[in-house]
């Protein structure tokens, strides 16, 4: 059995391929080619944390990972979610791999939303918004970067010295949080926020919105009214069970992103688009399987 690290992981996997990966993932989940039981979460309520377990058959693989999400260690200097994921045979239930999964879980949260935006947004999507300023911020600039060409983009976060920093990096302008979503074509809240930080009264109509951060049932980004969008998610079963975004505001849900890939109409109504995700487990087998795949194309090479 391979002992697969996050250096490893960044070595074999990168955005051209999993964000096609993603694509088909999400495809076949919507036409029930796969096993996947909703994810079993835990509170870790003296350590004011998160523990889940998210295991899925895919193909010729099957696996589970095991993720942390502890906001707190955002102040710790710590990155808030942490994970591993084993991978097995689906034949014969044979052990292939124990890998790092938390960069794959930065990476395919990013590489999803850009499946997302690709489908969704304007072709001619110019201004990009973004609420937070931490790991998936920049990983969803690097992911996106690959479906549309952003010709402004907007940073918030409620650090602001993160927000600046991350601003100069990417060559962003650093805004008030009604500044950065106003008239953006692509609006990303990538928060650890427990209430809103974005309302529908900011955004234009043929906006969508990728919101990421919130995927705890206790948890918000986006107020009552953004959420009166045309709702948009990975898995009705998980986004009615999960995602304090569709739960306080009894969000109805528009349709899987499966089905749209595949060919099924929005019925977008002149109204915003929120795409809710919250991470599946079949995003990190297949994620899982490319790695695999090229660390051990790598050695016999």
């Amino acid at each position: 059995m391979l002992s697969i690290d996050e250096e490893q992981v960044k070595a074999s996997l990168s955005y051209d391929e999993l964000i096609p990966a993603m694509r088909q993932a999400l495809m076949d989940f919507s036409a029930g080619r796969l096993v996947q039981p909703l994810r079993t979460v835990m509170s870790v309520a003296a350590h004011a944390g998160w523990f889940a377990v998210m295991p899925a058959v895919y193909g010729d693989v099957m696996g589970a990972k095991m993720v942390t999400f502890y906001p707190g260690n955002a102040d710790r200097g710590k990155h808030t979610h942490q994970a591993v994921i084993q991978l097995f045979r689906a034949d014969t239930g044979e052990p292939l791999a124990m890998m790092d999964g938390r960069l794959i879980t930065e990476m395919r949260t990013a590489a999803v939303s850009a499946v997302a935006v690709d489908l969704l947004a304007r072709p001619e999507a110019k201004v990009l918004g973004i609420l937070g300023s931490g790991v998936q911020a920049r990983s969803h600039l690097r992911a996106l970067s690959r479906v549309r060409k952003f010709e402004e983009i907007r940073v918030w976060s409620r650090t602001e010295s993160n927000a600046r920093r991350f601003a100069e990096e990417v060559g962003a302008q650093v805004t008030t949080a009604e500044e950065a979503a106003s008239g953006a074509d692509v609006v990303l809240t990538l928060t650890s926020s427990p209430e809103p930080v974005l309302f529908g009264r900011w955004l234009k109509k043929d906006a969508i919105v990728c919101a990421v951060g919130a995927v705890t049932p206790n948890r918000r980004e986006l107020d009552e009214e953004a959420m009166q969008g045309a709702v948009v998610v990975e898995s009705r079963e998980a986004a009615l069970r999960e995602p304090g975004d569709i739960l306080l505001a009894k969000a109805q849900i528009s349709a899987e992103i499966g089905e749209l890939l595949q060919g099924k109409e929005l019925e977008r109504r002149d109204r915003p688009v929120v795409f809710k995700s919250v991470g599946i487990a079949i995003e990190d087998i297949a994620s899982a399987k490319l790695v695999y795949d090229s660390v051990v194309g790598a050695g016999r090479s």
